[in-house]
């Protein structure tokens, strides 16, 4: 007795598994979703500003010689990519927490 192999993937419909319901497919614009996300999660835009503006303040001055200057705003700049980070891992922890729930 010969067993049947399996039917042949189908890529045109999607893989049946057992306990999963799929969602309807939703298009989402790349604005929908920007501010979806600034809504979900705030701190992350005004870290990736406060970063981009150290970064290009420090690099105005040290363009004019001012060196100093130019150290402080790249010090900042490391403040602000942390801060970037931090606000990244709030928001990971905070929709774990939600899905949980």
């Amino acid at each position: 007795m010969a067993q049947s192999s399996p039917p042949p993937f189908d890529p045109s419909s999607p893989p049946l598994i057992e306990g999963f319901v799929p969602t309807p497919l939703h298009r989402e614009g790349f604005r929908d979703k920007f501010l979806r996300k600034t809504r979900e999660n705030p701190l992350v835009p005004i870290g990736c500003l406060s970063t981009a503006g150290a970064l290009t303040y420090g690099l105005i001055c040290f363009q004019k010689g001012n060196t100093r200057q130019s150290q402080l705003m790249m010090r900042a700049r490391i403040l602000a990519q942390g801060f970037t980070i931090a606000a990244i891992m709030v928001g990971v922890v905070a929709t774990a927490m939600k899905a949980q729930k």
